[in-house]
């Protein structure tokens, strides 16, 4: 079976890279192109700044940054507000933010009722 080439807006991953970030820019959606045209901050440029010398542990708080195609291949650890999770970065993800794959809310999963819990509660069924 042959393993078909992902392409982004007609582009593939290379002809991708080879852009310049006003290119890739026109090929986003609205919201992520109007993030763009203002400008990246000075904490988003330190991210891309590591990323372009080759850096591979970049740990960053900036959720908000959105995914290059220079991104692709890399792991990035983005905080959660907890803890740093390691997301590798897919070329699926491109033109996306980084906070939307680092989740900041765990799923809850109660245990048997406590001490104290009404006889309704107690007498529910073992699994």
């Amino acid at each position: 079976m042959v393993k078909k080439e992902y392409t982004y807006k007609g582009k593939s991953i290379e002809e991708l890279k080879q852009m310049s970030v006003e290119e890739f820019m026109k090929l986003v959606p609205s919201r992520i192109r109007r993030t763009m045209k203002r400008g990246f901050t000075e904490q988003q440029k330190k991210v891309i700044q590591k990323i372009k010398k080759g850096d591979q542990n970049v740990k960053t708080h900036c959720r908000d940054l959105v995914i290059l195609p220079i991104m692709v291949g890399l792991t990035i650890k983005i905080h959660s507000g907890k803890e740093f999770q390691p997301i590798t970065i897919q070329p699926e993800m491109l033109g996306h933010v980084l906070g939307e794959f680092a989740m900041t809310r765990k799923k809850v999963s109660h245990s048997a009722p406590g001490i104290g819990a009404t006889k309704s509660s107690s007498s529910m069924s073992l699994k």
